[in-house]
């Protein structure tokens, strides 16, 4: 007899958690990764100490870089280096760790996680379909969560993108952003993460909203989210993915900035 699924106790002792994205350079084997693994594992620790020090409460790695990404899949050269890498950030910073893999590959970001000691995933197509620019993106949740528990790793929280950024939703038009949400907590997801419609962009207040009515989970939001605006959100958000207003300009792609950094943490506060 199988044992029973862990109940995922809370991972931040903060009420409105920061968790800062490391955008990892292109990784071996992409069409422009030319760093080595070590090199890349060197600039993640780098950008991971910085956040530390600044004040987050968690941290979020993503193959950012790896463009154009692959569909539902990544080779085990991602999943071997990306283990690698977000086990030494988890050993440096001790903070609360999740990744993603794109595009979607759901499966494998949970295969990093448990290898490299890691608490959350975040997943795209987890609930209902989209069509992002790699191409028709399915639920995957039955699969994903049979995994979960077949490899054991029933601690390993699953936090779900809904009408995700990049995609297009004409397809589930005629499902609302707290429909989806709800789906989410019924297909047994953790958390729900709610994006502007590109990197970047906020998410509409309205948006938060209605999802925060329509879930128990946590609701994170996932994009766009600044020094600036945040106060717009304190009520309808349980915590905050921040990337591209933690670096210089503004810019996902730019170095991480530990005064904008601080800046948010103090908005927030």
């Amino acid at each position: 007899m199988l044992p029973p699924m862990p109940v995922n106790r809370p991972l931040f002792s903060s009420s409105k958690p920061v968790v800062a994205m490391i955008h990892l350079g292109a990784l071996p084997g992409t069409p422009t990764g030319r760093r080595s693994r070590r090199e890349l594992e060197i600039q993640a620790l780098k950008e991971a100490k910085i956040y530390r020090d600044a004040g987050v409460d968690g941290l979020l790695l993503e193959n950012m870089h790896d463009t154009p990404y692959l569909r539902g899949r990544v080779g085990p050269e991602i999943v071997a280096a990306m283990a690698v890498i977000a086990r030494a950030v988890k050993d440096a910073t001790r903070l609360p760790c999740g990744v993603q893999i794109l595009a979607a590959a759901n499966q494998e970001a949970l295969a990093v996680a448990l290898a490299a000691g890691l608490d959350f995933i975040r997943v795209e197509g987890f609930a209902f379909a989209h069509v992002a620019d790699e191409g028709f993106i399915q639920s995957s949740a039955a699969e994903l969560m049979r995994y979960r528990r077949t490899i054991g790793a029933g601690h390993v929280q699953v936090w779900a993108d809904v009408k995700k950024k990049h995609s297009a939703h004409a397809i589930t038009a005629d499902v609302g952003i707290g429909e989806t949400a709800h789906a989410v907590e019924f297909m047994r997801g953790d958390a729900v993460i709610v994006t502007g419609t590109v990197t970047g962009d906020a998410p509409k207040p309205e948006d938060a909203r209605e999802v925060k009515r329509a879930t128990h989970l946590p609701v994170y939001l996932g994009s766009g989210v600044t020094a600036g605006n945040v106060g717009n959100f304190r009520g309808d958000a349980d915590g905050f993915i921040v990337g591209s207003e933690f670096k210089v300009g503004g810019h996902w792609a730019g170095a991480v900035d530990a005064k904008r950094v601080r800046r948010f943490i103090a908005a927030l506060q």
